[in-house]
């Protein structure tokens, strides 16, 4: 027997004589110590909460008071200045040591660090050395001793150095990946995660465990100064704290309920939960015991720092890790007299007996361990198996293990491991195991599907890890992720399809759209690209109500789905445009066929409800790697292909042409010179008479807009319109048309006629959209002393088909503004008496196609008075466009027209040329 055992019991003899005498007393009876953590308040500190709440402390004899850290430094500098006793360090309070700074590791926390790399999720096989050149935070710039170590160790050993990264300063908030502010970013495992998590941010997850970089988590340290001064302290403080981290691990919903009741609420209940559930396979709080420190393991953690060069080699750290029984030391005992001696000989006269004592100490401590480990196994949160490798038989099972699992303790013992694994999953799990029992890896962590006995599936996270206890005992410890593979699985589905038609959506396309190139480059074969647009979906939309439309486009997407093969890819870009991908094309006659198909297929009527509907498409088509070699490109060329389908009439197809790419250039060049044509003062106001038939007095005028561009002369208003609509211009463009004929009409109100009214042709863009309203023209109109009823506002017959309120609120403004509505076109488009008696309308304008071919007896004689007997019976008056010949205009005015708009009478004028014909039309009426 080692003589300090017999040593053992002499110095608590004369501890007690002393305190008999009461020459000492216990210096640390009251002591009050501060433990200072690394961040804010959280369940990474709960063992420390729960030994303040549950007393052991208090009876250590200890009031500690727990300090929030601003930042991973806080605890070694707090510690080292003596403003703390105790403190929570990471695996660098090593380099710290080792630079000279006085730290004693009094236990570890985290068998395995939290530390890790988190990037956005990019696709196809995770790569860390995408990283190379990144925005990258791995924690503070001005902090030399961090866990940026660890994960700079990690990153070097795969072949991406520190210094080839753009690094950031951390700001700790997982929205700067999610907003793209960075690439990547270091995170705790136990907590970042989460939060990315719920935003449903697709992510990777990079450990340095998978370098072979296995550092210590979470350190409790002192200083060489407390502990020399107050080595009881020390011990009582120690053991309290891991007696609070064993009761924490056990009960952690009740840990979670006292920091949200004590501590923060900083983080809500779920999110505590999670980051327990985390640390348990981190702590391993039932394979080893909490505190426990292996030298080997920081010798590991040693020579990690010297491949980094942040220490020389061959380098020990004696004074480092805390001695829980020390030896001790007896020179003391040379320096007492005779009383000593006699100490000594009553020590060798007890010492049998407490030989004994020491015995069933020793056992009743084995026992109690025993009984710990099993009642922290049987009750453990998490399902742990002892399996022997060899023949993958169950040595042991825990009840949460067969609860996961779904099978009865007896299937268990007939079973090995392979009949509970799923089929797709068994050749993978096997290859692990065959790794972990060769030594080529010293642990193992996957995800895999467990089949329970009523056939249902459970994903499971296991950890696996071999034991001393035999040659191919191996432990097993599971959690179910079921419901956090079917969220991850639903956020999937969300980010990369249609939730209406089930299609693959725009970030599913271009990610396949990117693999058929490769594919595609690398077999030297064809690929097709159509690009889909729906015709007059729209007008679906505004009869039938959105709902209609929806089950419009899911049947469309199934009639498209069904004209091609099942390796090709239909996608919805969104709204009614669909894509579709035909691969693996040798010859490109295929391609008309499918495209003739899918149009066809869209042309039988649809059945929505009560109501038939009926569509056709136009389809724009490029062909890689023909037309282009980049994907945007491609998609480029097939949306101008699908736009010159449209021009040609609907209803086709069209190849992408390099005239198309040329016009495409030419729509844009001429739109980007629109934009300064109004401040360049390009734009001109042209005005056509409108004259009184029965008089022959002009009264009123249509107000007509041309573009006078300083190189291409002349623009005709049909070239440079649509372009003004599609690019949101028309809205500043019809405000100059208006401020231009107010300017105009004061005038001529006053010099000409009191009464005079000038036209102003409103585009459906403009008019349909939101926020774009009459407020300014009526206020424009108050200002210039001008009343409502000297502009008409000239819409089409399509507007009024349009049931959305924004529509009708804008026609009611109007009529309360006093400003006058002139139907367009009339008699060529939807013409409905409903809307004429629902809308307030003050004048029909019979389209010139009527009057260009007017003879007596004529159709569209006919068709010209029924207009205008219907208009005046409705209380309207109506108006001729187009009006050419005398004759024409004699049939009009014998058949009751108001007025009439032409050539005959004249064309259209420049402002001043028309001002100077009212003025001589008015000198010529003016009595002489």
């Amino acid at each position: 027997m080692p003589s300090n055992i017999v040593l053992l019991p002499v110095r608590r003899v004369l501890a007690n004589l002393l305190l008999a005498l009461g020459a000492v007393a216990p210096a640390w009876a009251e002591d009050r110590v501060v433990l200072q953590l690394k961040h804010t308040h959280q369940f990474q500190f709960a063992g420390y909460y729960a030994a303040v709440e549950k007393g052991y402390y208090r009876e250590a004899g200890l009031d500690v008071q727990i300090v929030e850290g601003r930042d991973s430094e806080a605890p070694l500098r707090e510690v080292l200045a003596g403003r703390a006793q105790f403190g929570i360090g990471s695996s660098s309070l090593l380099l710290a040591r080792l630079s000279g700074k006085p730290v004693v590791v009094l236990g570890v926390i985290f068998q395995h660090s939290p530390y890790a790399l988190a990037m956005r999720q990019q696709g196809g096989t995770p790569d860390i050395r995408r990283l190379l050149g990144k925005r990258v935070m791995l924690g503070p710039l001005s902090a030399p001793l961090n866990h940026a170590d660890e994960l700079a160790a990690y990153l070097k050993r795969e072949g991406v150095p520190a210094e080839h990264l753009f690094r950031i300063e951390h700001s700790y908030d997982p929205s700067d990946l999610i907003a793209g502010r960075v690439d990547a970013m270091s995170i705790h495992t136990t907590n970042e995660t989460d939060y990315l998590d719920r935003a449903g941010f697709l992510y990777d997850v990079y450990s340095p465990r998978a370098a072979g970089v296995d550092f210590y988590g979470d350190n409790l340290f002192t200083s060489e100064h407390e502990l020399g001064a107050h080595p009881e302290r020390v011990k009582a403080f120690r053991a309290a704290s891991l007696r609070g981290w064993q009761y924490a691990m056990s009960h952690q919903e009740e840990i979670v309920d006292l920091i949200l009741a004590k501590y923060s609420r900083k983080h809500d209940r779920e999110h505590l939960l999670y980051e327990a559930r985390q640390m348990v396979p981190l702590v391993q709080p039932v394979l080893v015991e909490i505190g426990y420190m292996n030298p080997e393991r920081w010798q590991h953690i040693a020579d990690v720092f010297t491949d980094l060069g942040l220490l020389p080699r061959g380098v020990t750290f004696e004074g480092f890790l805390y001695n829980v029984e020390p030896g001790r030391d007896l020179a003391w005992l040379y320096r007492i007299g005779g009383g000593a001696a006699a100490l000594l000989l009553l020590g060798a006269a007890i010492h049998f007996a407490l030989l004994a004592r020491e015995r069933r100490r020793s056992a009743d401590a084995i026992r109690v361990g025993e009984e710990r480990f099993r009642t922290m196994f049987e009750a453990s949160p998490i399902g742990i198996a002892l399996i022997d490798g060899a023949c993958g038989a169950f040595s042991d099972v825990n009840p949460r293990y067969r609860e996961i699992a779904g099978r009865s303790e007896d299937a268990f013992a007939s079973h090995n491991w392979l009949d509970f694994v799923h089929p797709d999953d068994v050749a993978g799990w096997t290859l692990q195991m065959q790794q972990l029992a060769a030594g080529e890896v010293q642990e193992f962590r996957t995800t895999l599907r467990l089949v329970r006995a009523d056939e249902s599936i459970v994903w499971v996270e296991a950890s696996v890890v071999p034991l001393r206890a035999g040659p191919h005992l191996k432990l097993c410890m599971i959690e179910d992720v079921t419901d956090e593979k079917k969220t991850e699985e639903l956020i999937w589905q969300q980010a990369n399809f249609d939730p209406l038609t089930q299609l693959p959506n725009r970030r599913m396309f271009l990610d396949r759209l990117q693999h058929d190139v490769v594919k595609s480059r690398r077999d030297g074969t064809r690929i097709a690209i159509l690009f889909i647009d729906l015709d007059h979906f729209k007008e679906v939309n505004d009869t039938l109500g959105h709902h209609q439309g929806d089950v419009l486009l899911v049947d469309a997407a199934r009639r498209i789905a069904g004209c091609v093969r099942k390796s090709d890819t239909v996608a919805r870009l969104g709204g009614d445009e669909f894509t579709v991908i035909l691969t693996e094309l040798q010859l490109t006659e295929r391609v008309d066929a499918i495209a003739q198909n899918i149009i066809d297929s869209l042309l039988a009527p649809f059945q929505l409800g009560q109501e038939q509907a009926f569509i056709s498409a136009s389809i724009g088509i490029t062909l890689y790697p023909d037309d282009a070699a980049s994907v945007e490109d491609l998609l480029k060329h097939a949306d101008q292909a699908m736009y010159a389908a449209k021009g040609a009439g609907r209803n086709r197809f069209s190849y992408f042409t390099p005239a198309l790419q040329v016009a495409a250039l030419n729509r844009m060049r001429l739109t980007n010179d629109l934009r300064s044509a109004i401040k360049g003062e390009q734009l001109k106001l042209y005005f056509q008479p409108i004259v009184h038939l029965k008089t022959g007095r002009v009264h009123k005028a249509e107000a007509l807009l041309r573009w006078q561009h300083p190189q291409r002369g002349l623009v005709s208003p049909l070239e440079f319109i649509p372009l003004a609509e599609s690019s949101g211009l028309i809205v500043d463009i019809g405000q100059w048309v208006f401020n231009e004929s107010i300017r105009w009409l004061q005038r001529w109100r006053q010099d000409v006629h009191p009464e005079f009214q000038v036209s102003l042709n409103q585009s459906p863009v403009e008019f349909q959209r939101e926020g774009n309203n009459y407020d300014v023209w009526l206020r424009a109109l108050r200002q210039a002393g001008v009343p409502g009823q000297a502009i008409v506002v000239e819409i089409t017959e399509g507007l009024l088909l349009d049931a959305s309120t924004t529509v009708a609120d804008k026609l009611l403004q109007l009529r309360d503004g006093g400003i006058q509505v002139a139907l367009d076109d009339f008699g060529t488009g939807y013409s409905s008496l409903s809307y004429l008696n629902k809308f307030d309308i003050d004048y029909l304008k019979i389209d010139r196609s009527f009057v260009s071919n007017l003879a007596p007896d004529s159709s569209d004689m006919a068709l010209s008075e029924a207009i205008i007997v219907m208009a005046h019976k409705l209380g309207l008056h109506v108006i001729a466009e187009g009006v050419e010949t005398t004759q024409q205009r004699d049939l009009l005015a014998a058949a009751g027209c108001d007025y009439g708009q032409g050539y005959l009478f004249d064309k259209p004028l420049p402002a001043e040329e028309f001002d100077a014909l009212l003025r001589a039309q008015a000198d010529a009426l003016a009595p002489s």
